[in-house]
């Protein structure tokens, strides 16, 4: 019997002992080392991961042919096909590829040509519309409430004007391009934002910093490019169609077809808002009612040795107002009932062609016609505005050492209003003369690749200005990279900026204040430095995305409105002293094995003006909404097996310092506050998607007495026993919007052939 234990124990050590093998292997990714990579064979239980030096190994695997595949967090999934032998070691050794989404994103921003995101020498933040689908709405302004770093300003209680600051820095120092192009400017400033539907948008890119080299005077402060859709990424058709409890409603339809050798897409925005609420009692309506469409055509040529050809078009029209509840438009222009129309038209046209020549050169155009036709209260503001753009440039790689980028640029604008600012100095007989400037300009850049883990990069432009003369703007930018995981850039910059007061800033044409120039303006300067840090790390649990970044801009000649030495006026003036605008910003993103992903950010703030006072004297004054801190933050789930994915968003802001009048009874700085969004959205086969959930989950509003005598909007009784302080009517005291809590609900759809 024991004989028989000992032969039939030796049989199975034979049979099954050489029935298995062993799989050893290390996964690398650009010749590094990737750990905690998850390695398995498919279809069974046998899995491990890499150690830090990117090694696993799995033992005791039967015999036969298997697929292994391994994953990990900011890489595509890998499989291949191997064999295991009996009593043997087989060894393994593969390379992963990055994911593109998260870390090999192609941007154009920071140099006018493609690079990745973790190759790009400046500092460039990138959001694509899945991001913006964390809290879906209508408009390109409303969007950048959970972008870090980014607020938009609402500018009037009445009429919700707003602009875009960017650490800190008022809404005429961001500079806003469509595929490049400078035709967000000017008038387009003031109501524009609210005209660039998220359904026209392929991918945001932000600079913050000043991007003058590239993009001229106005990319002071910061960039915001607006990539817009390529015809043949986009689906053959796709509509999403939301409303909130407000009965605001939201259409975007899109649609592609081919003509021979172009593709085009036809894409329709159109926006509804048009029930008066006035919850905070003081007889205005709390957000601005709306009635907006918008349509955008782009063709795009398929060419030979793939060269580039694309045009677009865009047309907006919109008709709003906000004022008293009471107000219909039979009122518009009179003095009895109060409100602020705003008609809007505009056009515009885009273009870029890739001359068919052996070299790389690009040329690009636009132009823009905005006109608009508003009245505030019974102060009529008419103006006109014309935008051409113009540029040519060589881009060229020389032994893979330099990329050479040189162009020239030509600007032509024109505007006109009913205003005096278009209108000539002799107050006896004053004659209408639009304003008209060229704007030429050169720039050359030249990005040196160092080594492996040293970049350089430095431009220069150089503009005539047919007001001011030359103007030059250098930039130096500096990238080392230690590793593939990390990243340091410095950056440096000049600026410089011309205002244009009644296309900037709303408050000059309310008629709530009369304007006063105290002298002749001389254009702004600045000089900014920025150092950055970047780390991916890719952990057992998920993949992390560290950045931060220290940022400092010092001004000269800064032109300044001041609300606060008359009630009824605005005075500007050039700063005698200097300006200071630094802090820090820090964001982290968090992408887990589990289907949970959470980012957040912060920014803090140092941002003053050192003035000279009626004595003499350098005093240090805060500017007016401009918060000390901020910051956003976003938690994702998806519950996989029911296709369900759950949004949290939101925002901080800190206090801001607001504009007063004498003797004001109202605070000087606002609260803090936060507005915060939830979202449910289910998805279903074949492309659809249905989405709801509560925007403003706090329900936050700023204080009722933010427009100063709501009762009498037309200062007819400024002298009444009841107003001792002399108030006159007043909506600037403003910092957020009215609009409170409400809930949304939408539906999307996609098809592809």
């Amino acid at each position: 019997m024991r004989l028989l234990v000992i032969f039939f124990s030796l049989a199975y050590i034979t049979v099954f002992g050489q029935t298995t093998g062993n799989i050893t292997g290390k996964i690398s990714c650009e010749r590094h080392a990737v750990p905690y990579v998850n390695v398995g064979i498919s279809n069974t239980s046998y899995g491990t991961s890499t150690n830090e030096q990117g090694i696993f190994k799995l033992t005791n695997i039967p015999v036969g042919k298997y697929t292994l595949q391994a994953s990990a967090i900011g890489y595509k999934n890998y499989k291949r096909t191997i064999e295991v032998k009996s009593g043997e070691s087989t060894p393994i050794q593969f390379e992963l590829e990055k994911m593109e989404q998260q870390l090999n994103e192609v941007v154009i921003t920071g140099t006018l040509n493609e690079v990745t995101l973790m190759e790009s020498v400046a500092p460039i933040e990138v959001f694509t519309p899945v991001f913006f689908r964390k809290n879906p709405t209508p408009a390109l302004f409303e969007a950048l409430q959970i972008v870090n770093g980014v607020r938009p300003q609402i500018n009037c209680s009445v009429c919700n004007t707003g602009d875009v600051h960017i650490n800190g820095m008022e809404g005429p120092y961001t500079m806003i391009t469509i595929d490049g192009m400078p035709i967000v400017g000017g008038l387009a400033s003031v109501y524009g934002l609210n005209g660039i539907p998220n359904s026209m948008i392929e991918q945001m890119e932000i600079v913050k910093g000043p991007a003058s080299t590239l993009y001229g005077s106005e990319a002071v402060g910061g960039l915001i490019n607006v990539i817009t859709k390529t015809p043949e990424k986009t689906p053959n058709f796709s509509f999403d169609v939301f409303t909130t409890s407000w009965r605001e409603v939201n259409t975007d339809i899109t649609t592609k077809f081919k003509v021979k050798n172009a593709t085009s897409i036809i894409g329709i925005n159109y926006f509804n808002y048009s029930l008066p609420i006035d919850n905070n009692g003081d007889n205005f309506t709390d957000a601005t009612l709306q009635d907006r469409v918008a349509l955008f055509n782009k063709w795009s040529f398929k060419r030979k040795e793939q060269k580039e050809a694309s045009v677009a078009l865009r047309y907006i029209y919109e008709d709003r107002w906000g004022g008293e509840m009471q107000w219909k438009p039979k009122f518009r222009g009179g003095d009895s009932i109060y409100a602020e129309s705003i008609y809007t038209s505009r056009y515009e046209l885009i273009g870029k062609y890739q001359l068919p020549i052996k070299e790389n050169l690009f040329s690009s155009f636009s132009y823009s016609n905005h006109n608009q036709n508003s009245v505030y209260g019974n102060v009529p503001y008419l103006a006109n505005q014309n935008i051409a753009f113009a540029q040519l440039y060589w881009d060229k790689k020389i032994k893979e050492l330099h990329r050479l980028t040189i162009g020239t640029a030509l600007r032509y604008n024109y505007y006109d209003d009913n205003s005096v600012a278009t209108q000539t100095s002799d107050s006896l007989n004053p004659v209408n003369k639009p304003e008209q400037f060229w704007l030429p300009g050169f720039f050359a850049q030249d990005e040196f690749y160092l080594n492996e883990k040293n970049k350089l990069l430095v431009g220069i432009r150089l503009d005539y200005d047919s007001r001011h003369g030359y103007i030059t703007t250098p930039r130096v930018n500096y990238k080392w990279s230690p590793s593939d995981q990390q990243h340091i850039r410095l950056s440096f910059g000049t600026g410089y900026r011309v205002v244009n007061l009644f296309t900037e800033d709303h408050a000059a044409v309310t008629g709530a204040r009369t304007v006063e120039i105290k002298n002749k303006l001389n254009p702004e300067k600045s000089y900014n430095g920025n150092i950055g840090y970047q780390k991916f790390i890719n952990t057992g649990f998920g993949f992390i995305n560290v950045d931060a970044s220290l940022f400092y801009t010092y001004f000269n000649n800064k032109i300044v409105p001041d609300y606060e030495t008359d009630p009824d006026k605005i005075i500007y003036d050039n700063l005698d002293g200097y300006a200071i605008s630094q802090g820090m910003s820090f964001n982290a993103s968090f992408d887990f094995k589990l289907p949970i992903k959470i980012m957040f950010g912060a920014t803090f703030l140092d941002v003053y003006q050192m003035n000279r006072n009626e004595f003499g004297n350098i005093e240090r004054n805060i500017p007016l909404l401009t918060e000390k801190v901020s910051g956003t933050y976003s938690v994702s789930y998806k519950f996989l097996k029911l296709n369900i994915k759950i949004d949290y968003s939101g925002n901080l802001y800190g206090p801001m310092k607001l504009p007063l009048v004498e003797n004001d009874y109202r605070p000087e700085y606002s609260a803090w506050y936060s507005v915060q969004n939830i979202q449910l959205t289910k998805t279903f086969n074949k492309g659809w998607e249905i989405y709801g959930g509560i925007k403003n989950l706090l329900n936050f509003t700023p204080p009722k007495y933010s427009i100063l005598r709501p009762n009498d909007p037309f200062d007819k009784n400024v002298n009444s026993s009841d107003n001792p302080n002399g108030y006159t009517f007043d909506p600037s005291y403003v910092y957020a919007s009215n609009q409170g809590i409400r809930g949304f609900i939408g539906v999307r759809y996609q098809f592809f052939k």
